[in-house]
């Protein structure tokens, strides 16, 4: 017994034993929880919810700060007691905006350099590539987003909710009618397009958008704890967006004015300033607002033909001039340090994607190639901002289709006889094989250039070189003329060698040397074989000149060629080149004439107070204010850059302006300033060898909403490699229906024209 009782003793000595000694591991354990968990909370606090409101096709005119006759008093008051953003950029139209808003990066990067996602077309943003509400869910965030997505959806790795949005509630394509909800993609092609996360939100017919969205994002708001988790919501509004509806009751504070399309716009603007109001509002009833960053942004500039105003600005919607890339922005928080101020500092769109992550204490570091800088302290405390460029974009696959059209339509009876031997009966304005036959003096035009210097010249390129015919040499006579080009060398090698005694290595323009991380630009660039569709037609056959047929008369115009300065022969295509634009320029014996770019395709760079612009960057025209009940031809040519049947048959390729001194852009510098378009032209080569291959893909019949329930739905499964089908550029597939319309008659199409003509005239009446 008394064994037992010392059996007894010691067992309970050892579990009083390891019972204190487990206590304090779990003590530590549990203040090692408790200490986690305090650091999240003081993370979350950290933490400001964001409210990015995104408007559609807003210009730099339509806000009450800049016009007083928009009535805006919502996003007045935010303005002025935040930070308004006065040399903020986007792009000219929307998917390329909301692409580089969720990437951070130009659209050069994400092969989105050509015009916008069609509702038909298999392409999405690449899935490589990490998004914004991605980032900012792993910071803890709980993202939603509600309205336009514009950003491609044939498959369902492509919608919101796969991108990195925790809800969606909205549009997938780029127009919708605002109470039926309805998107068309051309005759026949219609489909219901509201959505609610992956599915189909029938039965919202009858709502206007704008109002539905507001109630939405209410929803989110009221529904969300801020004391858990921080917010982001993505309100991406689909006004001012056409077609111009919005209900009655806004149109009659604008009853005064006399244009329709402008008193039914100004009315949708004033119907976002209601959108917004309604949000703050939420955010300060339910706890949001003390800890909130409030960013207000259009997507592109406006379109003057729907009522949309840009002016004092040059341009509109689809350019690149500033009235289709400078955006009306602000920014409101209580957390900025510096508030009730306005912000110069050079700002652009994927400056967000850095900037947002950053102020939620994300990890910028794991997004690899970023184009966008964190401008949060140029934003809250007025700092200098760490950008010094923009890249606008570089498109090689944009071509001046309008200007081709007008000018095949106003041909001479001779013209038109040419083009009837040529191709037979069928349009007019379809000429390729007027182009084949004026290159048939290629060979004469490039042996007598070959005579200018003994090196082999290169061209910046998108396509890999074409063999070259061999070149007959010429008498020694014939050189004669070509002296006074070699006086003109002589200038523009000094001033190159000017350029290159900068100390950094790099040019600099107007005191701003580049960045020293970048290669320094060689005189030769690698022509780039992957393009598909080539640029060196942009020019329709006739802007071009009369061919010499005899000796003597091609003497002369080389004669009258010599006298032309160098720098035409570097920035743009004069009406007297002779050879085609897929041959390399004359060297002239000096390395530093090569021109570094191919002109004629379309890009834009802004590099300090300089903006450059090459290629075809859309219709130039200052757009008045619409003030008149329509838009006659007197009153619209008030601004224009030039008439059209003014026009030379060769348009300008190259313009350059100080956008500081000129923000309208009504003095070309081109001229005056050959040394800053050499470097401007540089940095865009440079940009170039780092663009990835465009991916425009043709139309998919599949997309057809009526092979889909009626809706525009994703239509290719996810086992299926769409993206691997195409391997390049091509274009949307009209040439077959074109082939099919030959055997039309020209008066029946002239009806057609005439009918669709009087139609929309009638309904703009109305």
């Amino acid at each position: 017994m008394q064994a037992a009782a010392a059996a007894l003793t010691l067992l309970s000595v050892f579990f009083s034993l390891s019972a204190h000694g487990s206590k304090p591991k779990q003590m530590q354990h549990q203040n090692h929880r408790n200490a986690r968990s305090d650091e999240a909370g003081v993370r979350r606090k950290n933490q400001p919810h964001i409210v990015f409101i995104l408007t559609d096709d807003q210009g730099f005119n339509d806000i009450g700060y800049h016009n007083p006759t928009i009535k805006t008093p919502t996003l007045d008051k935010l303005a002025a007691e935040g930070v308004k953003l006065e040399n903020y950029y986007v792009q000219p139209i929307c998917t390329p905006s909301r692409s580089q808003l969720m990437t951070g990066r130009y659209q050069i990067h994400t092969g989105l350099q050509h015009s916008i996602i069609r509702p038909r077309q298999p392409s999405c943003l690449p899935s490589h590539m990490d998004t914004l509400p991605e980032r900012l869910r792993e910071a803890g965030y709980t993202t939603h987003m509600v309205g336009k997505w514009h950003l491609g959806f044939y498959r369902k790795a492509c919608l919101p909710t796969r991108k990195g949005f925790d809800s969606f509630f909205g549009s997938l394509t780029g127009s919708v009618d605002y109470y039926s909800y309805g998107s068309c993609d051309g005759p026949g092609l219609c489909g219901y397009d509201l959505h609610n996360d992956e599915g189909v939100a029938w039965g919202q017919e009858g709502k206007y958008s704008t109002t539905l969205f507001t109630q939405r994002a209410r929803k989110i708001l009221e529904s969300h704890d801020p004391t858990d988790r921080p917010l982001f919501l993505l309100l991406s509004l689909q006004a001012v967006h056409t077609p111009l509806q919005t209900p009655k009751s806004y149109i009659y504070p604008y009853r005064d004015m006399v244009n329709v399309a402008r008193r039914k716009f100004a009315a949708m603007v004033s119907t976002v300033d209601e959108a917004v109001r309604n949000v703050t509002y939420a955010l300060r009833k339910y706890g949001y607002y003390r800890n909130s960053v409030i960013i207000y942004s259009t997507d592109n500039g406006a379109q003057p033909f729907t009522g949309g105003s840009n002016w004092p600005l040059r341009g509109r919607k689809g350019t690149y001039w500033e009235g289709g890339v400078r955006g009306v922005a602000f920014v409101h928080s209580p957390l900025l340090r510096r508030r009730r101020r306005v912000s110069k500092a050079l700002l652009h769109i994927t400056d967000w994607f850095p900037t947002l992550v950053g102020l939620a204490g994300g990890n910028i570091s794991q997004s690899q190639g970023l184009d966008g800088f964190d401008v949060w302290p140029t934003i809250s405390e007025g700092k200098e901002s760490p950008r010094l460029e923009i890249l606008h974009n570089i498109d090689p696959l944009h071509k001046p289709a309008e200007r081709k059209t007008w000018k095949s339509d106003t041909k001479g009876a001779s013209g038109e006889n040419k083009m009837k031997k040529l191709k037979g009966p069928g349009p007019a304005f379809k000429k390729p094989k007027r182009k084949k036959k004026v290159l048939r003096h290629q060979p004469k035009q490039k042996s007598a250039f070959k005579l200018k210097t003994t090196r082999k010249p290169q061209r910046f390129s998108y396509h890999a070189a074409k063999p070259k015919p061999k070149s007959k040499p010429l008498s020694k006579s014939k050189l004669k003329p070509k002296t006074k080009v070699y006086a003109q060398n002589r200038r523009l090698s000094h001033h190159n060698q000017h350029l290159k005694s900068h100390p950094s290595g790099t040019p600099s323009i107007s005191g701003i040397s580049l960045p020293e991380s970048q290669p320094q630009l060689q005189t030769h660039f690698k022509s780039k074989s992957r393009r598909t569709v080539s640029q060196n037609q942009n020019l329709p056959s006739r802007s071009r000149p009369p061919q010499p047929k005899s000796k003597t008369q091609f003497k002369l115009h080389l004669r009258s060629k010599s006298k032309r300065t160098l720098t035409q022969y570097q920035n743009m295509s004069q009406p007297g080149t002779l050879q085609p634009k897929s041959h390399p320029m004359p060297q002239f014996g000096l390395q530093s004439a090569q021109p570094v770019w191919d002109t004629s395709v379309q890009a834009a760079i802004r590099v300090g107070d300089w903006k450059l612009l090459t290629g075809d960057p859309g219709h130039g025209d200052w757009v008045p204010p619409q003030v008149l009940p329509t838009f006659p031809a007197p009153w619209w040519s008030l601004e224009r850059s030039a008439p059209p049947f003014l026009k030379p048959s060769t348009h300008k390729k190259v313009w350059l302006f100080n956008i500081t001194a000129d923000p309208c852009e009504r003095r070309d510098l081109t001229d005056q300033r050959p040394d800053v378009v050499q470097q401007l032209l540089a940095r865009l080569a440079y940009y170039n060898q780092t663009a990835v291959p465009v991916y425009f893909p043709p139309d998919d019949p599949r997309a057809n909403p009526s092979r889909n329930g009626g809706a525009w739905v994703p239509w290719v499964d996810e086992e299926e490699d769409e993206e691997g089908k195409y391997h390049g550029v091509y274009k949307k597939g009209r040439n077959s229906k074109k082939k099919k319309k030959k055997k039309k008659l020209r008066v029946c199409k002239l009806q057609s024209f005439f009918l669709k003509l009087n139609t929309g005239m009638m309904s703009n009446r109305i």
